[in-house]
């Protein structure tokens, strides 16, 4: 609950103040680089820092005796003014020591000035000035939010620096940077919020009381003897006021940093005293901090802050933005399904993983409901539970899952239900997936629940790990699930022109096409690697098992009645463009060390197998084994590809069956038949590719199972774990 609160504060205060912000940061970058623009004329002299009032003093009032004022600005340029011998007024900048000319006062441009007012108040006057210190408190309560928000991620300060978890560029930015520029951010916010104090009387300044000091009467002393003139470095010097005659009620009236002192013109004894109040110091030490004006190294870290205030608010909201980007579409309503998803989620990446399997359940005629864990309730027709849930923090719940034990408690499943719950976090973190383990101890308890497997874990969304969850879900419940790791790997694919070279028509008795499509130069792919589409706005992602052809990618599609992406490329015309993404498929690349290898394949899933035949080049002994439903001019076409791969010595033989046909035959029958071969194969460390449909995989893992008890005394499992069956079914 507290992480929510904190999270929701730190966002609410960016869309509160981000328009201002952008204003304050854009204005403030400009000063910052004008400040240490400020500083490049060499107006100050080289041993400033070592000079006292007395070696410089005496000797400006030699060459200028009616000198009225010095004063000494940020940069340490020393600025004299007065009259010259002929009663005219000067003001310059000088050489404390010899008192030449080294330029004019520095007069800040118009467009300074103009961006100074804009940032100090943006034009409104005092109205503006009140906005800005609101902006430069908000920025510090954003912060500090932000603060709490990595210390709670990372389980207290000493991890504060740990390394972080590479979602996407902004979200890793955001948190690095934030934690590299969190002190010069929080010093500009606070101090701009002091300021602001001040300048309304909020925080009210005291009245400067002089302490007059008791002297003993003195001789007169030259200048350059007087003891204070050489305690005091002109370094820390801010002002001079020269007395205006030799009156000895004219005094020295020398403002440091932190006091003010009347110096006696003729004996040099110090008259009175003023210290400043401490609210006077800190007015001043904000104000050179907020600007930099006192330090080069540091006006280029403003500078540096200010800009990345404006990329903490992009990549901040790109962050938010990418967590509501899995919309949740449901089918169905709650109380009609049967299996029910349920998911916990920091930052929107397990909905991810839930969204792929409710579709694919769908896929496979079932009723099923996705939805929060904050959102669980009495579902009348559920018979299952499917919980996925990341943890926040020290073992907290997510966001939208800290409800969930409450709701537990107040709704009851009226039915038994089985359940499973799949954690997902990172095993850098002490507490890894502590609330899924807290989620599975919470539904054992209750006499409803009944758990089909321990927990599981996915470390740093790995897909692979995700796949072990879904072998055992998918056997368990005789429910096909794809077994392939790309299709869950969630990092958004950025999208490439693709131009169309070829495409097949349909027929009556033939709804399958095929499309050729040619990449540019930069896209590196093989066959096996899946190409993505995005049919529609929603973002609707399809996968399509790729073979590379001629440097190619070729597709093999079914056009379906109402698909959405099948039409979606069935219209596309020869020379036009497709967008879409190619996606790394490793686990179903060609085998680079195999004694043999079978091909399997029913109806579109041939596709891969026509390229990866081609890239047999050691000439691994090679069958294909391919069912379909009718013999038509597409299978002549495949006969006629394979039969020339067979003497170029890259496929030993292949095997076709149709199931529509007078003799009617389906893929397992053909491997019924060849049972030897494909004991001996795998026996023999050779390798089994599968691809086509989910349920043809299921039917052909059946047939193998039990070809591999009968003649080799193992399970299908063994070779499975042995990496010796590769699938891609969908």
């Amino acid at each position: 609950m507290v992480s929510s609160v904190w999270r929701f504060a730190h966002l609410a205060l960016a869309v509160l103040s981000f328009s201002f912000l952008i204003v304050a940061s854009v204005t403030g970058v400009i000063l910052a680089i004008d400040t240490v623009n400020e500083k490049i004329p060499a107006y100050k002299n080289a041993n400033f820092d070592e000079l006292t009032l007395s070696q410089t003093l005496p000797k400006l009032r030699e060459v200028y005796p009616e000198i009225i004022e010095l004063s000494i600005d940020h940069n340490q340029f020393v600025t004299i003014e007065g009259f010259d011998d002929e009663g005219n007024d000067f003001k310059f900048i000088a050489d404390p020591v010899s008192g030449e000319k080294k330029a004019d006062p520095i007069v800040k441009s118009e467009f300074i000035q103009w961006i100074t007012s804009l940032h100090r108040s943006f034009f409104l006057h005092e109205t503006g000035r009140f906005i800005v210190g609101i902006v430069s408190f908000l920025l510090m309560l954003i912060a500090v939010s932000g603060i709490a928000l990595v210390v709670k991620q990372q389980q207290g300060f000493r991890k504060f620096f740990a390394k972080i978890n590479r979602e996407f560029f902004e979200q890793y930015f955001h948190i690095a940077a934030g934690r590299l520029l969190l002190l010069p951010i929080l010093i500009i916010s606070i101090t701009g919020t002091f300021l602001f104090l001040v300048r309304f009387d909020v925080i009210q300044k005291e009245e400067f009381v002089p302490t007059e000091i008791q002297n003993k009467e003195a001789k007169e002393i030259p200048l350059k003897d007087f003891p204070v003139f050489k305690e005091i470095y002109l370094k820390d010097v801010k002002k001079i006021g020269f007395p205006f005659a030799d009156d000895p009620e004219e005094f020295f009236k020398i403002k440091l940093k932190d006091k003010e002192l009347l110096v006696n013109q003729i004996t040099g004894q110090i008259v009175s005293e003023t210290k400043y109040p401490v609210t006077t110091v800190l007015e001043t030490l904000s104000l050179d901090l907020h600007t930099g004006r006192t330090n080069s190294i540091w006006a280029i870290l403003l500078a540096i802050a200010s800009l990345n205030i404006l990329f903490f608010i992009y990549s901040g909201f790109v962050i938010t933005f990418k967590r509501k980007a899995v919309k949740i579409l449901n089918k169905f309503k709650p109380d009609e399904a049967e299996y029910i998803i349920l998911v916990g989620s920091e930052k929107g990446s397990t909905l991810h993983f839930a969204d792929k399997i409710l579709k694919q359940l769908i896929a496979n005629g079932k009723t099923a409901y996705l939805t929060n864990l904050n959102d669980y309730n009495v579902f009348e027709s559920a018979k299952q539970l499917i919980i996925f849930t990341s943890t926040y923090g020290s073992g907290d719940a997510p966001v939208n899952a800290n409800q969930f034990e409450k709701l537990l408690e107040k709704f009851p499943q009226t039915n038994k239900v089985n359940f499973s719950v799949v954690g997902f976090g990172s095993i850098k973190y002490q507490d890894f997936c502590a609330f899924a383990y807290k989620v599975h101890q919470l539904l054992a308890d209750k006499s409803w629940a009944n758990p089909l497997f321990d927990v599981y874990t996915v470390n740093d969304k790995s897909a692979n790990d995700f796949i072990s969850w879904v072998k055992d879900w998918s056997k368990t419940n005789e429910i096909p699930l794809t077994l392939t790791p790309a299709v869950y790997k969630q990092k958004t694919p950025k999208l490439k022109s693709f131009k169309v070279l070829a495409k097949t028509n349909v027929s009556n008795d033939n709804q399958t096409f095929q499309i050729t499509l040619k990449p540019n130069s930069r896209t590196a792919f093989q066959s096996g690697d899946l190409l993505a589409i995005y049919p529609d706005k929603n973002q609707t992602e399809r996968f399509y098992s790729i073979a590379k052809i001629k440097n190619n990618i070729h597709l093999v599609v079914k056009l379906h009645e109402n698909g959405l992406s099948s039409q979606f490329l069935h219209d596309l015309s020869v020379n036009g463009k497709l967008q879409a993404a190619v996606i790394s498929n490793k686990s179903f690349h060609f085998p680079k060390k195999a004694s043999k290898i079978i091909m399997i394949a029913n109806g579109t899933g041939i596709a891969p197998f026509l390229g990866l035949i081609k890239e047999n080049k050691s000439k691994i002994p090679t069958h294909l084994y391919a069912g379909f439903r009718n013999q038509n001019d597409t299978t002549s076409a495949y006969k006629t590809f394979l039969e020339e791969e067979i003497k170029q010595k890259k496929l030993t033989g292949f095997n076709f069956v149709f199931s529509r046909e007078d003799q009617s035959e389906y893929v397992m029958n053909s491997i019924e038949r060849d049972a030897e071969l494909f004991a001996k194969t795998l026996e023999n460390k050779g390798i089994i590719m599968i691809c086509g449909s989910l349920n043809m995989q299921k039917d052909v893992e059946q047939v193998l199972d039990r070809i591999c008890l009968e003649i080799n005394n193992k399970p299908l499992n063994f070779y499975k774990e042995n990496n010796q069956i590769k699938t891609d079914c969908y």
